[in-house]
């Protein structure tokens, strides 16, 4: 089917004390899409961070304009999963990208993300650290083994035709995507990997772009002994119920 030439890629980019990441992510993802002429806009949805970074991100809108840097923030941290459903309520984009603001996605993936889209007609197009010359910078050991541990485990029990289930470096065809939400309960750090394992139970097509990760250069990494438990628990949640 002919593609649309009328394509617009809505970028969500939940925030939470991202003040020094958000103008340089800002700067890839403009620059990026200005090399590459497609439509977008770049949805920040703040969570209330008091490091100040909703005052850093109304300073971009007035550099990039509102068309390009459309802010809705929220009152308080609500959570990843939350964001995206408030972020697509907002985005007017046929197609959604949801990435990490802290530098840990390069935008420079996110033509090869399109380009495989358009060119398999994709509904899901999700990075992979696990395959290709996909890889991981910036973690020590004990983080890198919890990783690729949990995704084995995550691949043995589910089988989701995907090789990286807890990536959050994706784009969606907007109406999959909202079905995708509507239907996922998880929250957190399972979000993501109900995400996929719903893809696959609903016969849409992913498609994968191998990534390099980098850990985040400023501010400090979510991830903790109550996330671990989480993901446990919501794997075997899936595991019983898909």
């Amino acid at each position: 089917m002919p593609r649309s030439k009328a394509d617009k890629y809505s970028i969500l980019l939940p925030t939470y004390n991202e003040k020094e990441n958000l103008p340089l992510i800002t700067w890839l993802i403009v620059k990026s899409f200005s090399e590459s002429g497609h439509d977008y806009e770049i949805i920040v949805i703040d969570d209330g961070s008091p490091d100040g970074t909703l005052e850093v991100a109304k300073q971009l809108q007035d550099i990039y304009g509102s068309d390009k840097i459309v802010l809705r923030p929220r009152a308080k941290k609500l959570g990843l999963g939350t964001a995206y459903i408030h972020g697509i309520k907002h985005a007017t984009g046929n197609f959604i990208i949801i990435m990490d603001a802290d530098l840990s996605h390069h935008p420079k993936f996110i033509s090869e993300f399109i380009r495989l889209q358009k060119e398999e007609q994709c509904d899901v197009v999700s990075g992979t650290r696990y395959a290709g010359n996909g890889g991981v910078y910036g973690w020590d050991l004990k983080r890198k083994i919890i990783s690729r541990g949990a995704n084995f485990l995550a691949q043995v029990l589910l089988r989701p035709g995907a090789s990286d289930l807890t990536g959050s470096f994706r784009l969606y065809k907007k109406e999959v995507l909202q079905r995708l939400i509507d239907s996922c309960v998880s929250k957190g750090y399972v979000f993501q990997m109900e995400m996929i394992v719903r893809a696959r139970q609903f016969g849409y097509k992913i498609g994968e772009v191998p990534i390099t990760f980098v850990d985040r250069f400023y501010g400090e990494s979510k991830l903790g002994g109550s996330e671990i438990i989480s993901y446990a628990k919501g794997l075997l949640y899936l595991f019983a119920s898909t």
